[in-house]
């Protein structure tokens, strides 16, 4: 059963935040994950939701998201999001 990883961000420094961008991808690589959808906040139709940009990732079972999420690869990165931007992660299985 699949499992979905999905971020809600709001970034604080735009260079950190694109350097943190442009090297997480190699960091789903090794776990079969794949990038269904990044995009910017156009309207809040219910509700309060104050991040702007939202990602989802699609990975092929929970153990897999979470094996990406606890990885070293990953965890190296950590810093470097939370000084890129403020963020909240959920997973959901399907």
């Amino acid at each position: 059963m699949s499992a979905y990883l999905i971020g809600h961000m709001t970034v604080k420094d735009t260079n950190k935040w694109d350097e943190y961008r442009k090297q997480v991808p190699g960091t789903l690589e090794p776990w079969g994950a794949k990038l269904i959808f990044r995009g910017q906040r156009s309207e809040v139709l219910a509700g309060e939701h104050h991040h702007t940009y939202t990602v989802v990732i699609q990975f092929p079972d929970q153990d897999a998201l979470k094996g990406w999420y606890k990885s070293n690869a990953y965890q190296a990165l950590v810093p470097l999001r939370s000084e890129a931007a403020e963020m909240v992660l959920v997973s959901y299985n399907e």
